[in-house]
């Protein structure tokens, strides 16, 4: 077998293991394409990135493991549980989080063996396009005003042109480098986006580099375990905000292996099944949530670079996941990635939170979801002012309230409503 660098014609399938040199290469490549967005999630949310980076490579690794080597699918942070996450993380802090991380993962756990038993055609009646779209348009545009402050205020609450220049400046050239790079380079637009926008930060003067000169080149991550770094107490509450929200990255999972079954020629579904793979998905998001990462989810970024490079390498994926971890021990990258300017952030996060609202977009259009028919019209209007408005239902300790209150709205209106209204 010819080297991949040498020869890009080459496929590696599923199996193949790559010489040590191109093996390291292609798993570098691997990694920064998820690069970018698995430390926003944590920056956004207030999550040590070190620790996100190393629950992304432990949750890749336990994914493979689960599915015996059969998937070549990294898993990054996902970014469907931002809102809750940041609202969690500032009321009652990571043991929240931790809570509504594990209680995701068990919903996946729970839906394999069902999946197993009774197949997973219920699973598209439950969550048809009209209650996954509006809801990932949720998760999205959920995001917008929060994105929008940290453009505009500096630490002291002050309008800042400076500020506003930087993220307008990180806007204007991740726009460039998604409109005009070709091949591995169009790959990771976001994480080009902020190195270019630190850059300008760093000459406007509103970066603090003291916090990577005073770090450790070796440092522990800030593991969040429970009964050794915390008591955990029960927050009925984070399990409620969050567990809901496990069915709609479901069916974002399922998409990724049908468009893995196209680009490899193999039928995952059948092999290793449809619920190993989400079984994979959910012990990964315990350990995340078991270690103080953030929940991890299969990357549509991770199937666009199979396609570029015709590597379908499980060794390629697990060595990125290796690879990940060791960066999680490193104080410098993690210190960097701390020292990286709000107004940076923003100026990608327009894009990338604006990107998630219009793939809930797409999934409408993409199965011509009719709106002249009244009960789609409802279903959409429901689920996206509850969830974009913050409606909140609170039963004492336990409470409901955005994206996945409008999930529950738009599974019961999915299964109540008639097909057609009488006036139809």
């Amino acid at each position: 077998m010819k080297e991949p660098f040498r020869n890009p014609d080459v496929i590696l399938d599923i199996q193949d293991k790559p010489k040590p040199l191109p093996w390291a290469g292609l798993s570098l490549q691997h990694l920064f394409t998820m690069f970018g967005a698995t430390v926003l999630v944590p920056i956004l949310v207030g999550i040590d990135p070190g620790i996100a980076l190393l629950s992304s490579g432990v949750g890749t690794l336990a994914h493979m493991f689960i599915t015996k080597g059969k998937i070549p699918a990294y898993l990054g942070s996902s970014f469907a549980y931002i809102t809750a996450m940041k609202l969690l993380n500032e009321t009652d802090g990571y043991g929240a989080i931790a809570q509504g991380a594990v209680a995701t993962g068990l919903v996946y756990v729970v839906v394999s063996m069902v999946i197993k038993k009774f197949g997973s055609d219920w699973i598209n009646k439950l969550l048809p396009p009209i209650v996954v779209g509006p809801v990932i348009m949720v998760i999205g545009l959920g995001l917008a005003t929060s994105t929008a402050s940290n453009a505009m205020y500096d630490a002291s609450g002050d309008y800042s042109f400076k500020y506003i220049a930087v993220a307008l400046i990180t806007l204007i050239v991740t726009l460039f480098f998604n409109m005009y790079l070709k091949g591995f380079l169009s790959m990771i637009p976001i994480l080009l986006g902020i190195i270019t926008g630190y850059l300008v930060a760093l000459a406007f003067g509103i970066v603090d580099v003291s916090i990577i000169t005073s770090a450790h080149w070796f440092s522990m991550p800030s593991f969040e375990i429970p009964f050794v770094n915390y008591n955990p107490k029960l927050h009925l509450g984070a399990i409620a905000t969050m567990a809901p929200i496990a069915f709609v990255t479901m069916t974002e999972h399922i998409g990724h292996l049908m468009v893995l079954n196209k680009l490899t020629k193999r039928d995952f579904f059948k092999d290793p099944g449809l619920s190993k793979t989400v079984l994979g998905d959910g012990v990964a998001q315990i350990a995340a949530g078991l270690l103080g990462g953030p929940p991890v989810t299969s990357y549509g970024e991770n199937i666009g670079v199979l396609a570029i490079t015709k590597v379908h390498s499980v060794y390629v994926i697990g060595g990125a996941g290796v690879f990940a971890i060791i960066l999680g021990f490193i104080g410098k990258i993690t210190a960097l990635i701390h020292s990286i300017p709000a107004p940076v952030i923003s100026g990608v996060s327009f894009i990338l939170f604006g990107v998630i609202a219009s793939s809930g977009m797409k999934i409408l259009i993409d199965n011509k979801v009719d709106f002249d028919q009244k009960r789609n019209l409802l279903i959409a209007s429901v689920v996206l002012v509850v969830g974009i408005g913050g409606l909140t239902f609170n039963f004492g300790a336990l409470a409901l309230e955005g994206m996945a209150l409008a999930t529950i709205f738009g599974i019961l209106m999915n299964l109540l409503l008639p097909q057609k209204a009488k006036s139809e």
